[in-house]
């Protein structure tokens, strides 16, 4: 199945929340006026976009309204469209050049982690890459053993220590089997305990010391693996986190549950972190790269007409 049927399927609940309550607004109005302004800007606010952001947009649109002398409120969804395409674009590519390139995953319980670093393995390692995984989550009950259960899922070598382990030494030994195995990519699942902010610094700080001193020149990721369903709580997680973190990037996942995919413009236009991958199903396979385009359209448009793989799945 294709990006654009993927990201369309998995927003459903949203576009027929949040894009759906915009298509009824617009319908309501002959003319775009002020009130169809600040009805828009409610609308997408309630959809968990988030103050910032939904005023922003807003903003652009006046603009762009008077740009192009849009007189009728009907032609107003594309520009929204386009507009929520160019604010998440930027940066939502994965810099894994680097052999072994190395990919740290944080995230508190429930979030989805290790389910997430299962499928990104899975993904990897169909491109051919070969993948190793360190099981550094050694705090967490059974977090080594749902690992080691997505390892096998996928395919793919794993590295262990006992629970209760230091992560640190974990990682350190990941790094030398995937060194020694001509691993591509290096996957860490780490801790992600907001409850005590110093030891999360320290831990982290450690684990980078281990790679900088091991793998000095290699590239380096680090994911937030947020849960959608969790709204604007998941913005809120981000921020605690990027205070305590080098955070790269987000993972989005549940974004197929929930009717709150206007998170992603709050997590990337509020907080400057960009969005790597969303999760729109359960399957392995449905952990996506994030597509701006996509999911742009996938927001406003049922109808999915120009997904270049469509042929080739209906086979």
């Amino acid at each position: 199945m294709g990006i654009f049927k993927k990201f369309s399927l998995g927003l459903k609940k949203t576009r027929e929340s949040m894009a759906g309550a915009i298509e009824n607004m617009l319908h309501s109005y002959k003319d775009i006026d002020e009130e169809l302004y600040e009805d828009l800007e409610e609308i997408l606010v309630m959809g968990d976009v988030g103050v910032v952001t939904a005023s922003e947009i807003v903003e652009k649109l006046r603009e762009r309204v008077k740009e192009k002398n849009i007189g009728t409120p009907a032609r107003v969804k594309d520009q929204i469209k386009e507009i929520v395409a160019e604010m998440l674009k930027g940066e939502e590519e994965m810099s894994l050049i680097t052999m072994p390139s190395v990919i740290l995953v944080i995230g508190v319980n429930g979030v989805g982690k290790t389910t997430t670093i299962g499928k990104m393995a899975a993904m990897y390692k169909a491109q051919g890459k070969k993948v190793i995984l360190g099981a550094a989550d050694t705090f967490r009950a059974a977090a080594i053993e749902q690992l080691e259960v997505w390892a096998d899922r996928a395919g793919v070598d794993i590295v262990k220590h006992k629970e209760g382990a230091d992560p640190a030494a974990v990682v350190y030994d990941t790094i030398q089997a995937g060194i020694a195995r001509n691993a591509d990519i290096i996957i860490c699942d780490t801790a992600g305990r907001l409850h005590n902010k110093k030891n999360l610094m320290d831990e982290l700080a450690k684990i980078y010391r281990v790679i900088d001193k091991e793998l000095p020149y290699s590239d380096r990721e680090s994911l937030l693996v947020l849960d959608a369903t969790t709204g604007q709580n998941a913005v809120n997680q981000a921020r605690e986190f990027k205070n305590v973190a080098e955070i790269t990037g987000i993972v989005l996942t549940k974004l197929d549950g929930t009717a709150r995919g206007g998170v992603v413009l709050a997590i990337k236009n509020d907080l400057r972190v960009p969005v790597k991958f969303v999760g729109v199903g359960e399957q392995i396979d449905d952990l996506q790269p994030f597509s701006p385009k996509a999911f742009a359209e996938g927001l406003f448009d049922a109808e999915v007409s120009h997904d270049d793989d469509d042929e080739e799945d209906e086979d």
